[in-house]
C-alpha cells in the first residue's frame, strides 16, 4: 500500500507529489477541486506510483498504517480545516504533516490539539520554491521525533543532496521546523535587500547600465559571494522585456510584496529582546515601498541630493560591502535560532541547519559550508561575526563597506540594510556605548534604577535634584 498521503495540489504540492513518486515512492493525492486531482494524474501520473483520491475518506483508506498525511494547503484557516477534516479518518498513531509555511506557534498549537487525539504533528518547513520542490527542497521538519523516523526515509531521500548528504534533518520538538523556516525566510528578505541597494547603488549611484550591472552581479557570484540569489540576480537583471523596448527590470512594479515570515521574524526578535537589524530593516523597505501613490507625491516635495552618476569608487567597494552585510545577516538569523532553540528547549543543531541550507534553499550560498565548520567546532563563538573566519574576512571588508554607506547617504541613496548591519557591526564590537545615558534617564524620570560598573549586581537609584 502507498507510504505517503498528499492533499493540496497547488504548484508546491504537486511539485512534491512528482518528486515523492519519482523517486519510488507510493503516493496517494488528492485535492478539494476533484478536476484538479484528474488533470494532475494525467499529466503526471506516469511519473512514478502515484493514485488518486477524490476525497479525503478516500485517501485515508489507501495509506498503510501508521499512516501519514502531507497537507499543502494555503497556511492559516485552510490548514486548520483539513486538519480538522482528517481528525476522525486518522487513528491513534497515524501522522499529519504540514508542508505550508505555518507560524511555529500555530504548528504548536495544532500539535497539542492532534496529541487529544493520539494523532502525531510535523511541523515541516520546505524551502526552495516549485523547482526545488520538484528537484529536491531543503526540508526542515519539526515536532514528534517518532513520527519524523516513520517518514525520515522519504524526506531524505526527496531533498536535495549535497556532497552525498541530504537537506534535511530534524530540527527539534514542537514547532522547532517551522520556526527555523520562518527565520529562513527572513534571511532570505534581508538578503534580497541588499542586493536590492546593491543594484540601485550601482544603477543610480555609479551611473551604470543594466546589463553592465548584470555582468558584474556574474562576476560575484564566482567569488565568495557565490549563491543562488546572486546568480538569479544576474538573470533577472539580463532579461529583456519581450512587450517592450530595454531592460525587463525597468517595466517590474518597484513595490515588493510580501506574505508574513519575514514580519513574524523581526516580531519574534523584538519579543525576544534580539538585535535583529537586518531582517527588520529588510522588512520595513517592503512596506516603505508599497506607499508608491506617496513616494510618487515625495518625488516632487521633499529635497535631497540628486545622484549625478559619477560615484564610480561604488563599484570596486559594493561587492565588499555586500559580502559584510551578508555574514551580519546570517549571524543574527542563527542567533535568534539559537536563542528561542534555549528559550523553548528544542535544542536544535545549528551546524545542522547551516548543512541542510547548502542545497535547495532560497539562501544556499557558498559560505554555509564555513558557516557549519563555525557551529561544529569544538570552541563556538556566541555571534559568526567572532568566528574563524568571518571575524577576519569582516575587518577586511569593513573599509569598503564604511565608504559604500557614506557614499550612499552623501547621494541620497537609502541603503537601510547595508548601513543598518554597520551600525550593529559597530555597536557590537564596542566594549562600551552610550546606554548609561539611557539608564540615567530612565532613573531620572521614572526611578527605574541603575547599576554601576563598580557596583556587581546591586541596583542604584540616584535623587537628582530639580
Amino acid at each position: 500500500m502507498p507510504s505517503l498521503g498528499l492533499t493540496g495540489l497547488a504548484t508546491m504540492g504537486a511539485n512534491l507529489a512528482r518528486n515523492v513518486a519519482r523517486n519510488g515512492f507510493e503516493i496517494v493525492v488528492h485535492n478539494r477541486t476533484a478536476e484538479k486531482t484528474e488533470r494532475f494524474l494525467e499529466r503526471f501520473g506516469d511519473e512514478g506510483p502515484i493514485e488518486g483520491a477524490s476525497s479525503l475518506e478516500e485517501l485515508v483508506s489507501k495509506l498503510e498504517r501508521p499512516r501519514a498525511v502531507m497537507i499543502m494547503v494555503k497556511a492559516g484557516e485552510g490548514t486548520d480545516a483539513v486538519i480538522e477534516q482528517l481528525i476522525p479518518l486518522l487513528e491513534e498513531g497515524d501522522t499529519v504533516l504540514d508542508g505550508g509555511n505555518a507560524h511555529y506557534r500555530d504548528t504548536e498549537r495544532r500539535a497539542e490539539a492532534l496529541a487529544g487525539h493520539g494523532i502525531r504533528f510535523l511541523g515541516v518547513g520546505v524551502s526552495g520554491g516549485e523547482e526545488g520542490a520538484l528537484n529536491g527542497p531543503s526540508i526542515m521538519p519539526g515536532g514528534d521525533e517518532a513520527a519524523y523516523r516513520d517518514v525520515e526515509d522519504i524526506l531524505t531521500t526527496i531533498a536535495a543532496q549535497v556532497d552525498g548528504e541530504p537537506c534535511c534533518a530534524y530540527v527539534g520538538p514542537g514547532g522547532a521546523g517551522h520556526y527555523v523556516k520562518m527565520v529562513h525566510n527572513g534571511i532570505e528578505y534581508a538578503d534580497m535587500q541588499l542586493i536590492a541597494e546593491t543594484y540601485d547603488l550601482l544603477r543610480h549611484g555609479a551611473g551604470m547600465e543594466v546589463a553592465e550591472i548584470a555582468e558584474a552581479f556574474r562576476h560575484f557570484n564566482e567569488g565568495p559571494l557565490e549563491s543562488f540569489l546572486i546568480e538569479i540576480a544576474a538573470r533577472v537583471l539580463a532579461q529583456p522585456d519581450d512587450r517592450g523596448d530595454g531592460p525587463l527590470i525597468d517595466a517590474i512594479l518597484d513595490e515588493a510584496e510580501q506574505k508574513g515570515t519575514g514580519r513574524w521574524t523581526a516580531q519574534d526578535a523584538l519579543e525576544m529582546g534580539l538585535p535583529l537589524t537586518g531582517i527588520t530593516e529588510a522588512v520595513f523597505a517592503r512596506s516603505l515601498s508599497a506607499l508608491r501613490a506617496e513616494r510618487e507625491q515625495a518625488a516632487g516635495r521633499l529635497a535631497g541630493p540628486v545622484p549625478d552618476g559619477d560615484a564610480g569608487g561604488l563599484v570596486d567597494d559594493v561587492a565588499g560591502a555586500l559580502y559584510a552585510g551578508k555574514i551580519v545577516a546570517y549571524a543574527q538569523g542563527f542567533g535568534q535560532i539559537a536563542a528561542a532553540s534555549e528559550q523553548h528547549g528544542w535544542d536544535v543543531d545549528l551546524g545542522a541547519m547551516a548543512r541542510i541550507w547548502r542545497g535547495g534553499c532560497i539562501i544556499r550560498a557558498r559560505f554555509l559550508d564555513r558557516i557549519r565548520e563555525a557551529y561544529d567546532a569544538s570552541e563556538r563563538s556566541p555571534n559568526l561575526l567572532l568566528a574563524d573566519p568571518f571575524a577576519g574576512e569582516i575587518a577586511e571588508a569593513q573599509d569598503a563597506w564604511r565608504r559604500v554607506v557614506q557614499t550612499a547617504v552623501e547621494i541620497g541613496i537609502p541603503v537601510p540594510a547595508l548601513s543598518s548591519s554597520l551600525a550593529y557591526y559597530d555597536g557590537y564590537r564596542r566594549e562600551r556605548g552610550p546606554a548609561n545615558l539611557i539608564q540615567g534617564l530612565r532613573d531620572l524620570f521614572g526611578a527605574h534604577t541603575y547599576k554601576r560598573v563598580d557596583g556587581g549586581d546591586e541596583s542604584f537609584h540616584t535623587e537628582w535634584g530639580g
